[in-house]
Order: structure tokens, then C-alpha cells, then sequence
């Protein structure tokens, strides 16, 4: 199997508010959708949001679960100063921002926040993970010596 993701997608209870934050908030912008599922492109592969019950029963598992997920979602930018920005917007617009921006031990500068559903999302200026003209993560820097 190849070490790449085509589709990552997100269990919803409530799959319109879910949208209304990714596309009112984050601005993204659907390119497929009906009343059960909607996808996004980003760089490189889809992002999908799904009712819970539905994806739960196509798998074969009860839709029950909660709390913390074990999962976080990143966004890496390519300043200190757009991580601020972004802070900044986020906050204003209400969303739930998990802490403040904050330095990382290693560099560079982070901060996390919730999804109307309590989906943890990361914006990041990381130097150790360099992007593209397209903003496409290329890799990661050496960290043994950290």
C-alpha cells in the first residue's frame, strides 16, 4: 500500500452545522455534496464530512463515541505571523480556541482549536516542516538531535 491518503473524512452529528463551520468559518469551499456527505478539496486529497449514523452503519460499527479522539488536524503556515492572523480571525468569528499562541521548544509557533463538534484543529508555523509554493507539506526536517 502507498504511504498517501486520498480521503479523510469526519463523522458528524450534526452534518449541517459541521458545514456551516468549515464553510463560514474556514471559508472552505465544497466540490461535491448531497444531504448525507459533503467533500473539499485540499492539496493533494479530499476531506469529507459524513452524518455519523450513516458512515457508522456502512462500516459496520455502532455510531456511539465520544470525548477526545485521539486525532488532531494540521494546518501549517508559513510565519509566526500568519498563525497570529489567523488567532486573530478565528476569535473574533467565536470559534473555540483551545489556547493561546504558543511557542514550540523546537520553534516556531502553534495553537489549537475546536470544530462545532469538538474535532481539534491545529494551525502551526513549524520549521522543521517545510511547504511549497502550493503550501503542500515536503517533508520533514531531521529531529534526532531534539
Amino acid at each position: 500500500m502507498e504511504q498517501r491518503v486520498s480521503v479523510l473524512t469526519i463523522a458528524a452529528d450534526n452534518l449541517p452545522a459541521m458545514q456551516k463551520f468549515y464553510e463560514q468559518v474556514l471559508a472552505w469551499k465544497p466540490v461535491a455534496g448531497n444531504k448525507d456527505i459533503v467533500f473539499y478539496q485540499l492539496n493533494g486529497f479530499l476531506f469529507s464530512l459524513c452524518r455519523r449514523p450513516d458512515l457508522a452503519k456502512f462500516v459496520g460499527i455502532p455510531p456511539e463515541g465520544s470525548g477526545f479522539r485521539a486525532v488532531t488536524i494540521g494546518y501549517n503556515v508559513h510565519s509566526e505571523q500568519e498563525v497570529r492572523d489567523i488567532h486573530t480571525r478565528l476569535k473574533a468569528q467565536g470559534v473555540d480556541v483551545l489556547q493561546e499562541p504558543t511557542a514550540a521548544p523546537f520553534g516556531g509557533l502553534f495553537f489549537y482549536f475546536k470544530d462545532v463538534e469538538g474535532n481539534i484543529l491545529e494551525v502551526a508555523y513549524n520549521t522543521y516542516i517545510p511547504l511549497d509554493e502550493k503550501n503542500n507539506a515536503v517533508g520533514h526536517k531531521p529531529i534526532d538531535q531534539l
